[in-house]
């Protein structure tokens, strides 16, 4: 691959990532909101971005980087989306504790308070699978298939929560982060093909 074209790709990433959240910087529902939901708002926004970047790096599309490496950032990153996503609900929680017992509870009013507890613990559950591999003395295909179908359930479950929330993120740059996330995990479930034993694995 051309440097030009790493660049281009690597420039391209770099947009995706900032223009949602520099938009969001300009919502008019900031005015509003005290500084520990906007950290909280800004906090899911961040974790959008990076569930963009997860299956790029699962794929192995992004150039420059070998396969191991890519495997080693992806844990990185798995990282960091947990922990971005403990920040967004712990800063509701802090702003609004009822609301979020009623999220958790599945009796919240709101639908996208449901979606947005089921990809939080899809990705809780994926990221336990993750980190407990060896311990769980699990089959590499049955430990693929169980992590890909956790992250797929916190994918589907991420863009319908972010779609139907009307708030800081600008609906446009949204609409276009969500297909974007959308697109690069079925790109990257059909590359990988996850139900098929592969021969070479990250040990």
């Amino acid at each position: 691959m051309s440097r030009t074209r790493r660049t281009l790709i690597w420039g391209a990433l770099a947009i995706v990532a900032v223009v949602p959240i520099a938009a969001a910087a300009y919502s008019p529902f900031l005015a509003w909101r005290s500084p520990v939901y906007i950290v909280a708002g800004f906090a899911g926004i961040i974790g959008m971005v990076l569930l963009l970047v997860q299956p790029l790096l699962a794929g192995g599309y992004l150039p420059g980087l070998s396969a191991y490496h890519s495997h080693y950032i992806h844990r990185w990153v798995g990282a960091a989306l947990v922990t971005a996503i403990i920040g967004h609900v712990a800063g509701l929680w802090v702003t609004s504790p009822p609301d979020m017992v009623d999220a958790l509870l599945f009796v919240s009013p709101t639908p996208f308070s449901a979606w947005g507890v089921i990809a939080m613990w899809a990705l809780f559950a994926a990221a336990f699978l993750a980190l407990l591999r060896r311990r769980l003395h699990l089959r590499f295909r049955t430990w693929r298939l169980g992590h890909t179908t956790l992250t797929s359930v916190t994918v589907l479950g991420s863009v319908v929560h972010a779609m139907l929330i009307e708030g800081t993120m600008e609906n446009m740059t949204k609409t276009a982060l969500c297909v974007l996330v959308l697109s690069a995990s079925i790109k990257t479930l059909a590359d990988l093909r996850v139900w098929v034993i592969r021969t070479r694995r990250f040990d």
